[in-house]
């Protein structure tokens, strides 16, 4: 996120007006790994790599500019 200059902001919009582009699946974890494609505020393409933790809540892996 900061080498992109991208904020909380800008992530939660991403995932608001984003789609899932790809499920994933830890050969290990067995956990899905979810890559999702939207849009900053100021309509900046961002894709997003997130999880569902242990207690349900959505984790953000990684998020960069596409």
């Amino acid at each position: 996120m900061d080498e992109d200059e991208l904020t909380i902001f800008d992530v939660e919009c991403g995932i608001l007006t984003g789609k899932i582009v790809e499920r994933q699946r830890d050969p290990e974890t067995k956990e899905f790994k979810y890559r999702i494609a939207g849009k900053t505020p100021e309509g900046v393409r961002i894709e997003l790599i997130a999880k569902i933790g242990a207690t349900g809540k959505l984790v953000i892996i990684t998020v960069y500019v596409q």
